[in-house]
C-alpha cells in the first residue's frame, strides 16, 4: 500500500467552535496518538484527506512544519447526516514496526452451478507491518460445491501476514441455490387447494 501524503498544520484552539471554524475553512481537524508520546493535535486539508481514508487501513505520510511522520487511521467521526468527516484520531507508526489492523474479505471466482456463496465473516484481523498493509483478503470459490466450507486456516494472506482471527472460523459457505419460482409455485399450489376446499365446504353447508 502507497502512503497518502498530507500536509498537516499544528493547532493550540480546541471545541466545538474551533472545529466548525475549520471544518467552515475546509480543514479537519485531528489528533495523532501513539509511542508514548504526548498527542499531536493538528488540522488536514478536507479534500485531500476524505480520498486519502476511501482506502481501507490508509498509511498517511504527514508533513508538519517540515517533520515527518507516519501514522494509521484508528477512528473516523462523521456527521450523521450529511457523512462529513468531523474528526480523525491517528495513531503513529514506524517503518518495520508490526501493527494489527482488520482487513475486509473479498470474494473472486464462480462456485460450481447450482449453487451460492454467502460471506460469513466480511473482515479479518492480520498482523502486518505497518509500511506493507493489505487492502483486502482474496478468496477464491471457483468451482466450489454445495456444502464446502472455506475457514480462516483456507486463507490464502498476503505476504508478511499473521491471521490473528481464529483458524477455525468459517469465513464463506457455499449451499443449493434454493429455486424461488419453484416454492411459489408449490406455495400457490397449495394456496389453491386449500381455497377449493374452503369453497367445496360452504357449499356442501349451503346444501
Amino acid at each position: 500500500m502507497s502512503e497518502q501524503k498530507l500536509a498537516a498544520e499544528l493547532r493550540t484552539e480546541f471545541g466545538k467552535g474551533y472545529a466548525r471554524r475549520a471544518r467552515m475553512a475546509n480543514l479537519i481537524p485531528a489528533v495523532i496518538y501513539g509511542h508514548g508520546a504526548e498527542p499531536i493535535h493538528v488540522t488536514l486539508p478536507a479534500k485531500a484527506t476524505t480520498l486519502a481514508v476511501r482506502t481501507p487501513n490508509a498509511l498517511l505520510s504527514l508533513d508538519i512544519n517540515g517533520e515527518g511522520h507516519l501514522a494509521l487511521v484508528k477512528d473516523i467521526q462523521r456527521d450523521p447526516v450529511k457523512q462529513i468527516i468531523e474528526h480523525i484520531d491517528l495513531l503513529t507508526v514506524r517503518k518495520g514496526e508490526k501493527v494489527t489492523v482488520d482487513v475486509p474479505v473479498h470474494v473472486e471466482g464462480e462456485s460450481a452451478p447450482g449453487t451460492v456463496h454467502n460471506l460469513e465473516l466480511t473482515v479479518v484481523s492480520l498482523e502486518a507491518e505497518a509500511t506493507h498493509l493489505p487492502e483486502s483478503v482474496v478468496v477464491s470459490i471457483e468451482g466450489r460445491g454445495a456444502g464446502e466450507h472455506i475457514h480462516g486456516s483456507d486463507l490464502v494472506l498476503p505476504k508478511g501476514t499473521v491471521l490473528l482471527t481464529d483458524a477455525e472460523a468459517l469465513v464463506v459457505n457455499i449451499s443449493e441455490a434454493v429455486e424461488i419460482a419453484e416454492e411459489e409455485e408449490t406455495e400457490g399450489a397449495s394456496e389453491g387447494a386449500a381455497e377449493e376446499a374452503s369453497e367445496a365446504a360452504e357449499e356442501a353447508a349451503a346444501e
